[in-house]
């Protein structure tokens, strides 16, 4: 006899789930706290009690300054992320235009570019002796650069520029499993296309909007490669680079200091989530998903189709062409140097001979993608049930939620730091090894997994699995029979996405980098410091190159696999 509806153990599935959580991310944030208490010592232990470091912190005018600049780059880049990124997931999954196509691509090939590479190629096109300035000069007549982009504005166009492709993923989904009848009653009501989007689309979208933007402003908080590569050469710091200052400073580094800081970071995205869980508690409003009549319809816009086909142009241009067209110039240069006639003279295909004929890169490219594989595989198994019993508000499933969060706020180069403290501490030797990153990286992009898990379960709505428990189902087959189906095409968006930034994250990986294991994204970051940058552009274009094929791949098969679920 089956178990009915309302006493399913799922409570079992929370205590497993909460102690393999637990067990995860509550040692790194220990150790955090920890040591923002302690003194370091000259060996690198830690020392006595203290709250100088909080003194220190509150007294320091610098902190406030760049508290302040970190605020301002933090909410530039959502709203320029969001802005494009969301107008262009409207246009492409919710009307007619014929350019889809190009916004994927450029979605896709950005996510598998890293962040290093991405940088370095604003750098150049916005450089003093970049494209960008040189146009600007002719056109103002001017014998200097206009624009400075080591500068609080540069660094949020860069990363803005960098976080759109992310917008467009995510809220793409949300916009594919809308309900188009509100919209169309809202048009045949007589409202305009830009009153119907601010006053119906985007109301119905509130929560993925306000997710999107939490964890954006979160992940921009603690972003490394830009304010470190393009803010620090022009004075501008933010809380992340005044870490990253301080344990460069000093040997061994003061992880106290930048133990403090970090506890700082987490008190401020602590805030943020905490207005996030609010929004979650009414998320059932906004079920667009249900089991009657669900059928996405796409929005005509008539002769505005124009203005929005300009739209997804620019935002193609803007995150793939550029860029790449930077990096391509680089990479056939014995040298760096300006966009010039003469410079055509000296085409070469020396650093693409040097990538694909040594050994050391491919040995870098294999091990890559079995550390990245295997920590999206870990995080989306973990959290897929997790974003289930959270979202359904199963008893203690509260906790799944806040403890698959915790990572989120950890600065990824003051997390690796915990992390070799508590490597070096295990009973298993693991330190310097592929597993070590599977580890490190999973615990850091758990917040990632449980939110697209999160949002592809509110898209379904309760009703599907209340209807299998009056015919009998228990929990466990309605979650693998109806839910896990219906958000197929999520857990390998989510699979996917964890698999491109986790392979060109540099903040974390740098600090657990070893000659036996070392990711590509660190040695682009290596190739920079030793200003190799031609055949930095030559090799990030061959991996950008391979990582599309793979997304690409992937993104296909959860497409059908995604469309398959609905259908089921």
């Amino acid at each position: 006899m089956r178990m009915p509806w309302g006493a399913d153990p799922t409570r079992a599935y929370v205590v497993v789930l909460a102690l393999v959580l637990g067990a995860m991310t509550v040692p790194p944030l220990l150790s955090l706290l920890q040591a923002s208490f302690r003194l370091t010592t000259a060996t690198g232990e830690l020392g006595a009690f203290t709250l100088d470091h909080y003194r220190k912190i509150l007294t320091d005018r610098q902190f406030f300054h760049s508290l302040w600049n970190s605020i301002v780059f933090c909410v530039g880049t959502a709203v320029l992320a969001i802005g494009m990124g969301g107008v262009t997931a409207w246009l492409v999954v919710r009307t007619t235009t014929p350019l889809r196509s190009i916004a994927y691509l450029s979605a896709i090939v950005s996510l598998g570019t890293p962040y290093i590479l991405y940088a370095s190629a604003w750098l150049f096109v916005l450089g003093r002796s970049g494209p960008v300035n040189a146009i600007l000069m002719a056109v103002t007549g001017s014998t200097q650069p206009v624009f400075n982009v080591y500068s609080l504005t540069g660094m949020i166009l860069i990363e803005g520029f960098l976080w759109s492709p992310l917008a467009f993923l995510l809220l793409s989904a949300v916009f594919r499993s809308a309900n188009a009848d509100f919209e169309e009653a809202a048009r045949m009501s007589g409202a305009g296309i830009l009153r119907t989007l601010a006053q119906v689309s985007l109301r119905m979208m509130l929560p993925a909007l306000l997710a999107v933007t939490v964890l954006i402003i979160v992940r921009t908080l603690e972003a490394f490669e830009v304010p470190t590569l393009v803010g620090l050469p022009g004075g501008v710091k933010l809380i992340t680079t005044e870490i990253y200052l301080d344990m460069k400073k000093s040997v061994p580094p003061d992880l106290g200091y930048a133990s403090a800081f970090s506890v700082v970071l987490l008190l401020l995205a602590a805030i943020l989530l905490y207005f996030y869980s609010r929004l979650l508690r009414n998320a059932s409003r906004f079920h667009t998903v249900t089991g009657r009549g669900y059928r996405p319809r796409p929005f005509e816009l008539g002769r505005k189709r124009y203005f929005g086909d300009v739209f997804v142009l620019l935002n193609f241009l803007l995150t793939l062409v550029v860029p790449t067209c930077g990096l391509l110039w680089l990479s056939l240069m014995p040298f760096s140097q300006a966009i010039s006639a003469n410079g055509l003279k000296m085409l070469t295909l020396d650093n693409y001979d040097v990538v694909l004929h040594s050994g050391f890169y491919l040995d870098l490219v294999w091990k890559t993608w079995v550390m990245s594989a295997g920590c999206a595989t870990l995080v989306m198994a973990v959290t897929t049930i997790s974003g289930w019993l959270a979202v359904r508000r199963r008893p203690g499933a509260v906790v799944l939620d806040h403890l698959a969060t915790v990572s989120l706020v950890f600065p990824g180069i003051v997390l690796g730091v915990a992390m070799i403290e508590l490597l070096l501490a295990a009973p298993f030797p693991i330190y310097g090894t592929i597993w070590a990153f599977i580890i490190a990286f999973a615990i850091r992009y758990l917040p990632y997994g449980m939110r697209y898990a999160s949002a592809g379960v509110l898209q379904v709505h309760p009703e599907l699995e209340e209807a299998a428990g009056v015919a009998g189902a228990s929990s466990w087959r309605s979650l693998r029979r109806i839910v896990l189906p219906l958000i197929r095409s999520a857990m390998l968006s989510g699979w996917l996405f964890i698999f491109l930034i986790a392979a060109r994250d540099v903040s974390l990986a740098v600090m657990l980098a070893s000659p036996s294991a070392e990711p590509v994204a660190v040695a682009m970051f290596d190739l920079w410091g030793n200003g190799q940058g031609t055949e930095l552009a030559a090799f990030g274009l061959v991996w950008t190159a391979m990582m599309t094929v793979v997304a690409t791949g992937l993104y296909l098969v959860g497409q059908r696999v995604g469309d398959h679920g609905l259908r089921a």
